[in-house]
């Protein structure tokens, strides 16, 4: 789709792909690179490599609660606003991906979400906006992630010793020492064969899902199977916005940037490709564990597939086959976690590391290996805190995924190549703007409702 609209003025070479003398042409000089963008955003990655970085970006876990999300808007909303999301979000890192190419072009290669607002809109910009938004998004999604990865962990645990008697916060902490291993990776590059295994590994829980979807849609002891939306107005309307937010910020990345990056010279067109890649399994994930799961629980989706899987009194399906899918969850969500603590380990390594020096010197990878096991253990600790970590995320994310991911960039290239009014390209990026702020005011609200909603089970180290 994002072919269509490219100006005529995107199709010029672009010589930021060249090297010489170590170098870019028309491109910063590695050698004047902070230690941040040096160590950490190493540009030497290939468009299959992008590809593996932007699906672990996206596809992880929280698209088991697709049919959930379905179950609060039916069966011609959900599978609109998933076919929505879809399109949205790849017209939209296109676009980000033809900027950056742009401006690679005009001599201003950008490594980070903070250095394109900075270019594009403003030092002020980078600097208060973009960059304090992409942290939060970020570093609450490592959080988030550890919370996921010991409720995984708890999960597994409850299927050999139903009961059983540890909690939720030993969990977090066990894979909070996971996390602190994984996040020793030197740079994003290095995690290319993670991300492939990464790959893998959400193909294979979500067609576990799938399957066990249409194992027990189909047996006998299947639910009675109502698409009806429950509740009273109020609810049902709330119910609406909810699942627009959750299907919204399930395509949501915030690191598209970055992940371009990591590409080796040339850039040009390769982040197309690994877009392709990208979403050739999303699309395959997302619409299958989506529409199998609501065919299957209708309205008693739950806030997971793997809920329902479990049954009211026990469980609908073999326990080596949860066992199984829960392992390739929580696998995946390692390779998650790491991904998005990045951009912290980037402004971690700025800020410590001497780019003057080799990477593996002992006076960088002393303070690295500090700075990063501290970060982890913050992360464990605020997950194994605050176990309803998702409802505060879920306001992070209206307020963080939608103009990261759905607004900025149609305000970037509107700014970047100026396009006429008269243009198709600039009345879609406009109403997408529009639309996404409306979104962001709606899920706001429904988010802040929510937590009001669940605030009875909001204590620290609760057991969930």
């Amino acid at each position: 789709m994002g072919t269509t609209v490219v100006p005529s003025s995107m199709k010029v070479s672009i010589p930021q792909g060249d090297q010489k003398d170590d170098g870019f042409i028309g491109g910063p000089n590695p050698k004047d690179l902070d230690a941040g963008a040096l160590f950490v955003l190493k540009s030497r990655g290939s468009w299959w490599h992008c590809g593996y970085h932007l699906t672990t970006s996206i596809v992880a876990p929280v698209l088991l609660s697709l049919p959930f999300a379905m179950s609060l808007l039916g069966w011609a909303g959900g599978t609109v606003c998933l076919a929505l999301g879809a399109v949205v979000t790849f017209y939209s890192y296109n676009l980000l991906s033809l900027v950056l190419e742009w401006q690679a072009h005009l001599g201003q290669r950008q490594l980070r979400f903070r250095d394109m607002a900075r270019d594009i809109l403003g030092p002020a910009w980078g600097k208060y906006f973009v960059g304090p938004l992409q942290f939060a998004i970020c570093y609450g999604a490592v959080v988030a992630c550890t919370l996921l990865g010991g409720q995984s962990l708890k999960f597994i645990y409850l299927l050999y010793k139903p009961d059983g008697k540890m909690q939720l916060y030993q969990f977090i902490s066990m894979f909070g020492g996971l996390t602190l291993f994984l996040a020793q990776v030197p740079s994003f590059h290095s995690l290319r064969h993670i991300n492939l295994v990464s790959l893998v590994l959400c193909l294979a829980y979500s067609a576990c899902a799938l399957g066990g979807s249409i194992d027990v849609g189909n047996s006998v002891s299947a639910p009675p199977k109502d698409y009806s939306l429950v509740g009273s107005r109020v609810d049902r309307l709330f119910g609406v916005f909810n699942g627009i937010s959750i299907i919204a910020t399930t395509y949501g990345s915030g690191i598209i940037p970055e992940i371009q990056a990591t590409l080796a010279p040339p850039v040009k067109g390769k982040m197309f490709k690994g877009l392709c890649v990208c979403y050739s399994v999303v699309v395959t994930t997302y619409f299958s564990v989506g529409i199998s799961g609501y065919w299957a629980f209708g309205n008693q989706s739950k806030g997971t597939i793997l809920t329902n899987f479990m049954g009211e009194t026990k469980p609908l399906l073999p326990t080596w086959f949860l066992l199984m899918t829960n392992i390739f969850c929580l696998l995946q969500i390692s390779a998650v976690t790491v991904e998005y603590m990045q951009p912290t380990n980037e402004i971690l390594e700025k800020k410590l590391a001497d780019p003057k020096m080799d990477q593996f010197s002992a006076r960088n990878v002393v303070p690295r290996l500090i700075a990063r096991s501290l970060s982890v253990v913050v992360a464990t600790t605020i997950a194994a805190m605050l176990p309803f970590f998702g409802d505060i995320m879920a306001l992070i994310g209206v307020f963080g995924v939608v103009p990261l991911d759905f607004i900025l960039p149609m305000i970037f290239y509107n700014v970047a190549f100026k396009p006429s009014r008269r243009r198709f390209v600039f009345w879609v990026n406009t109403m997408i703007i529009a639309a996404s702020s409306v979104l962001v005011a709606i899920g706001a609200v429904a988010s802040v409702r929510q937590m009001a909603l669940d605030a009875k089970t909001f204590h620290l180290f609760a057991n969930m």
